[in-house]
């Protein structure tokens, strides 16, 4: 089932008395989530993540745009009638329920023609169960399962209805990060295998690019980019977007270009074929630099973290608005300590040029670029923000 959103927005009354205007949670979010697939919303709190998932389910209702399932217009459906499945946060599984009784609750409010005598609940109970790997857990209450176990019952239960679009609210956000990791490769799962089409609303970068067909970056109720994971991460189209994504985060720097040449800190480090002069900030991913005793950016050594298969050199740069600098490398390349200074030349695909004032992407080619490189590094950019525009980004 795909779900098209078209202008979708919602505002709420400010409640602050000398602030005017309303308060835009989400502002004309366009776009088609495919059939069959798990798309993850993400961004920070705040971001209008949330409010989307509840528009798409009927639980808040927009103040402009349309949604629909398929071909069919749900702007207006009571939740009810919608076909969804949410699953939330905190599980709001029924305490003094088992877990056969909290799985087949949906199924006993059925009305009319849909009502399901009890063999046929129990058994779909159970089918749904041995999915989600629970079915020696359906005579347990839900104070006896630990928090997986919980989660995989409330994932049971928006299963076991069979919905059209299943919509999970940060569903991970209680649990330890190992217990986070195995759930995720589960609910990844469980999505493959049921074909359902599923949005994923988390803050968690790697949450949303460990598990997602396709993601799309929020702020402040607007869509910053929409694209697979890895294709998003190599190619953002804003300062936001690249800070965003990525663990450690990217690393930022004031500098300028002059003649096609980029500067940082006063000194050349790389030919931006394409760009223009003026000032800029420059994004370096940490897998971004190599350790070269000749290389053209220097920093100032502050440490070593060693990661096991990687090695995090950690530096300070005076033009770098990080508090430190990092850059990950293999850990078979050897790095003198005992110096005060560390050199790297860049990777120019793992360097970004950003706009000052609009912290928009300046594309640029370099040598080695073939035809679909300079395609991602300068058009896709631009295509991407023509079209947030069109839809009313800001």
């Amino acid at each position: 089932m795909k779900v098209v959103l078209e202008n979708l927005t919602k505002r709420y009354p400010s409640r602050n008395k000398r602030a005017a205007g309303d308060v835009i949670a989400v502002d004309h979010f366009t776009f088609e989530i495919p059939d069959g697939k798990l798309v993850g919303l993400l961004g920070p709190s705040g971001c209008g993540k949330s409010t989307t998932l509840n528009l798409i389910s009927g639980l808040t209702k927009p103040t402009e745009g349309s949604i629909y399932f398929g071909d069919e217009d749900v702007t207006k459906m009571a939740p009810e009638h919608r076909g969804v499945g949410l699953v939330f946060q905190n599980y709001a599984l029924y305490p003094h329920l088992t877990v056969m009784e909290n799985i087949t609750f949906p199924l006993e409010n059925l009305k009319g023609k849909a009502k399901l005598p009890k063999a046929e609940r129990e058994r779909r109970a159970r089918e749904i169960a041995a999915l989600v790997q629970i079915d020696s857990l359906l005579d347990r209450k839900p104070s006896e399962l630990s928090g997986g176990q919980q989660q995989r019952v409330a994932i049971a239960r928006a299963l076991v209805k069979m919905p059209r679009v299943l919509l999970l609210d940060e569903p991970l956000s209680n649990l330890d990060a190992r217990l986070r990791l195995q759930t995720r490769e589960e609910i990844k799962r469980i999505q493959k295998e049921t074909g359902i089409t599923t949005v994923f609303v988390t803050h968690d970068q790697d949450e949303a690019m460990s598990i997602s067909d396709l993601i799309v970056v929020m702020k402040d109720g607007v869509v910053q980019q929409i694209g697979a994971p890895q294709a998003v991460y190599d190619d953002p189209a804003n300062l936001f977007v690249a800070r965003f994504l990525g663990t450690p985060p990217i690393n930022v720097f004031e500098g300028c270009v002059k003649k096609e040449k980029l500067y940082i800190g006063g000194k050349r480090v790389l030919d931006v074929e394409g760009a223009d002069d003026g000032e800029v900030l420059v994004g370096i991913r940490p897998e971004g630099f190599l350790p070269d005793e000749k290389g053209s950016f220097s920093c100032t050594l502050s440490g070593i973290e060693v990661m096991g298969r990687d090695v995090s050199i950690v530096s300070t740069h005076k033009a770098s608005q990080n508090a430190t600098v990092r850059a990950i490398v293999p850990s078979e390349l050897g790095i003198n300590t005992a110096s005060s200074e560390v050199s790297f030349s860049l990777k120019p695909s793992k360097v970004y040029l950003f706009d000052k004032e609009t912290e928009r992407r300046i594309g640029f080619a370099f040598e080695g670029d073939n035809d679909t490189q300079k395609e991602s590094s300068v058009g896709f950019v631009g295509k991407i923000l023509g079209q947030l525009f069109k839809r009313g980004g800001k």
